[in-house]
């Protein structure tokens, strides 16, 4: 079943110097074996100027490369310039647009798209009436235990594809302030777009000092990493023929080599955990909410699937240990 499975970029959820955002998806064309980008801004509205006039450009880069090109739209919709926006990106013909906030697909009419990861579908029959309203693909919320997962797969077999988020800061929440902002003293009206200053997010510490989320813009991630190493096999297994891998500023196309060794079974899990580790910088790996653990765990497994981490939730969930 491998071979059926592919790999899917994720939009860029931070704030890029817009050269490096135009640079960064010339390198996926030229050299990553992804076979679907998403590009557009996600998050926030007053970042748009940023990167809108370098759009055409890329699509056309990745398509010239054989990559299908996804345009995003908002995943917080509070103003009438970005309804504005969403319908800009709807106006795009025959382009397939992926919504990440239910008034779009109000909004998308009588075609088809793909739904992001924030959008909540915990369910089957969540699934199903998106798909029943044009939705081609749908990556779930990256929370969803393996059994949910299972679960849904097994539901809607046939009548949509889903993709599961695979790597990346895991997108927690969103909210109409701007807590980047206001960390640094900042109100959103007058941001001075200081959520640019981190690449890969703010990283937030508890009061003890322990490392806990990250900001990014109206945007709150996990710290830690997300990264379903172990469980690629399982998850194709159960159905999922597509992966999605999140941009981050580190080794990206390294990253989405990894990923595709491992969906062609040409990368043992203790390689790739290796290699993951390296190119990903300072990020710490987990994969806990797929094993129904709190998000920031870490639960090694060997290539035989022998448990290094007990972990009695994580069997209840259906992965081999």
């Amino acid at each position: 079943m491998s071979h059926k499975s592919s790999l899917t970029l994720g939009p860029v959820y931070y704030l890029w110097a817009p050269e490096k955002w135009r640079d960064f998806y010339y390198a996926i064309a030229d050299e990553s074996p992804v076979k679907r980008v998403t590009i557009g801004e996600t998050i926030c509205s007053k970042r748009l100027h940023f990167t809108e006039k370098m759009l055409d450009d890329v699509a056309e880069r990745l398509t010239a490369a054989g990559k299908e090109v996804v345009f995003s739209t908002l995943a917080m919709v509070t103003l009438e310039r970005e309804v504005k926006e969403i319908r800009k990106v709807l106006a795009r013909e025959n382009a397939l647009i992926e919504v990440n906030d239910l008034s779009s697909i109000y909004l998308i009419g009588n075609r088809y798209y793909t739904v992001g990861p924030l959008i909540n579908v915990y369910n089957s029959p969540t699934a199903r009436f998106l798909a029943n309203r044009g939705a081609k693909t749908i990556c779930l919320p990256p929370e969803l235990p393996f059994s949910s997962i299972k679960t849904i797969a097994k539901e809607v077999v046939n009548q949509v594809e889903l993709e599961v988020f695979a790597f990346g800061r895991v997108p927690l929440a969103i909210s109409a302030r701007c807590a980047h902002a206001r960390a640094k003293g900042h109100v959103k009206d007058n941001c001075r777009f200081v959520c640019g200053e981190e690449t890969n997010g703010l990283p937030i510490k508890t009061l003890d000092g322990n490392d806990f989320l990250s900001l990014n813009g109206i945007q709150t991630m996990s710290y830690s990493c997300q990264a379903l190493i172990h469980e690629i096999q399982d998850l194709i297994e159960a159905g999922i023929n597509r992966f999605r891998l999140s941009p981050h500023d580190c080794q990206m196309i390294e990253v989405t080599n990894i990923f595709q060794q491992l969906i062609e079974l040409k990368l043992s899990i203790e390689e790739a955990t290796a290699s993951l580790r390296e190119f990903c910088g300072d990020m710490t790996l987990s994969n806990g909410f797929i094993a129904g653990l709190e998000g920031s765990k870490w639960i090694e497994r060997s290539s035989g699937n022998k448990q290094k981490t007990a972990s009695k939730m994580a069997n209840n969930d259906g992965i081999r240990l």
